[in-house]
């Protein structure tokens, strides 16, 4: 498997999920209802902080040097992230509780699971920038719409890392399957938080046609 077919595949696993994550239930779901500039940018900055804190537990344990160096960068971008949205808040702390994402991301120790679980998490990762996005842009509030552009620009770097560490770590079929059904599981927990989180509130995540 090439790294491009990789990614295709993965896309077409997880086709309905990232579409609903990427809807616009998706920030009513990370902020609880609260769909207010301050509770927003809390929520983003929470997601930074704790895949900040993911992306450095792995490059600290990980023996081999490529995956190192990939997961360090990760956690430096996300720790610039996370710094770019605390600056439009005040004096704030971050929830330091793990998204259902991050909690299974974290759980991964194996390299090919991490490489492939970084992928995953960049493809749903992108569709709630695209909604910060688009939320300011509603807003009026073209400057804070560009710093989440910027960052999602980040993600397209993180994607090529994590697809070109992807096809130096997997050297067999299964490899490249270990990888797939990481990738998949890290869209499938952050799809069945995003659900469970809309149920809980009365909200139907499944869209309305």
């Amino acid at each position: 498997m090439t790294p491009s077919e990789f990614l295709e595949a993965v896309r077409e696993d997880n086709e309905t999920a990232l579409s609903r994550l990427g809807s616009s239930k998706s920030l009513y779901a990370a902020t609880g209802g609260e769909l207010d500039a301050r509770h927003v940018l809390e929520a983003a900055a929470d997601a930074e902080h704790v895949a900040a804190e993911t992306f450095q537990s792995w490059a600290d344990d990980e023996p081999h040097d490529r995956a190192q160096r990939v997961f360090a960068d990760a956690a430096r971008d996300e720790r610039d992230h996370y710094e770019a949205v605390a600056a439009e808040l005040d004096d704030y702390d971050p929830d330091e509780t793990p998204s259902a994402m991050q909690a299974s991301l974290r759980d991964r120790e194996d390299t090919v699971e991490r490489a492939g679980a970084l992928l995953g998490r960049v493809l749903a990762t992108e569709k709630s920038k695209e909604q910060l996005t688009a939320f300011f842009t509603g807003q009026a509030d073209p400057q804070t719409a560009s710093l989440f552009r910027e960052l999602k620009a980040d993600l397209d770097d993180q994607r090529d890392a994590a697809l070109g560490l992807l096809e130096t770590v997997c050297e067999t079929d299964a490899d490249w399957q270990t990888a797939r059904d990481a990738a998949d599981a890290a869209v499938q927990a952050a799809y069945d938080e995003y659900t469970e989180q809309l149920e809980s509130m009365g909200v139907n995540p499944k869209p309305v046609c």
